[in-house]
């Protein structure tokens, strides 16, 4: 009988291994910051030079281009299980199959936080955004963020993985279950950037905490099931 491995144990090693993938390749991440950019500077260039409605929405594109990077980084998460059938592999290894919830879904969400890192100073250039008012709750921000898009990420991926229009499938599965997130994340981000009269970024901050947990739980009670059927 195989030593069954600890479930963080197991899901650090996944999350290693997506590292290790993505830094001999770094042709996701690539992909991800040349598109998200793109992204950024459409927005400027369809808003015009009116630098107030760029620095008023500018939370609003941030996410925006994050979540449309983060609909091809969820893409690729099983095209590398795909191949050769290493997803069966993973499973049938002696861990749980929430081990690989967890690592893949904390690997996607570290590749969007780090992309969001460079997409910060972008946006400060582009939409005239003080980045100094409140750097940490910035910050708690995009973590957040980044950890709530990918749990249900990483569950809808690994459903759509064996679809024929899963680049279509993806998104329209993805984008209902996101749109509370997205407007949590929008607005807390525009608090963290400027001013906020009535100190609501705290309870942003909160439901984003809330939002995190729910996916976290659900993708980690489901994630089994999706993976035997798959």
């Amino acid at each position: 009988m195989k030593p069954k491995i600890s479930l963080l144990t197991a899901a650090w090693l996944v999350l290693r291994k997506d590292w290790m993938i993505e830094w001999r390749t770094r042709a996701r991440l690539t992909a991800l910051i040349f598109f998200s950019l793109s992204t950024l500077l459409l927005f400027s260039f369809a808003m015009g030079p009116d630098i107030n409605a760029l620095r008023a929405h500018a939370a609003g594109y941030l996410w925006l281009a994050l979540f449309f990077a983060s609909v091809l980084s969820l893409g690729e998460s099983f095209r590398v299980e795909g191949e050769n059938q290493a997803l069966l592999g993973l499973v049938l290894t002696p861990v749980e199959a929430r081990a690989i919830f967890l690592g893949k879904v904390f690997g996607n969400a570290s590749l969007l936080f780090g992309l969001s890192l460079v997409l910060l100073p972008v946006a400060v250039a582009l939409y005239d955004i003080d980045l100094a008012k409140a750097p940490l709750a910035l910050l708690a921000t995009l973590f957040l963020g980044s950890v709530g898009i990918s749990a249900p990420g990483i569950v809808y991926s690994a459903i759509s993985s064996n679809a024929r229009a899963r680049d279509v499938m993806l998104p329209l599965l993805l984008f209902p279950v996101l749109v509370p997130l997205l407007l949590a994340t929008v607005n807390a981000t525009k608090f963290c950037l400027g001013p906020d009269p009535q100190e609501q970024l705290a309870s942003w901050l909160k439901l984003l905490c809330a939002f995190d947990l729910i996916y976290l739980s659900l993708g980690f009670l489901v994630f089994p099931k999706v993976v035997e059927e798959d």
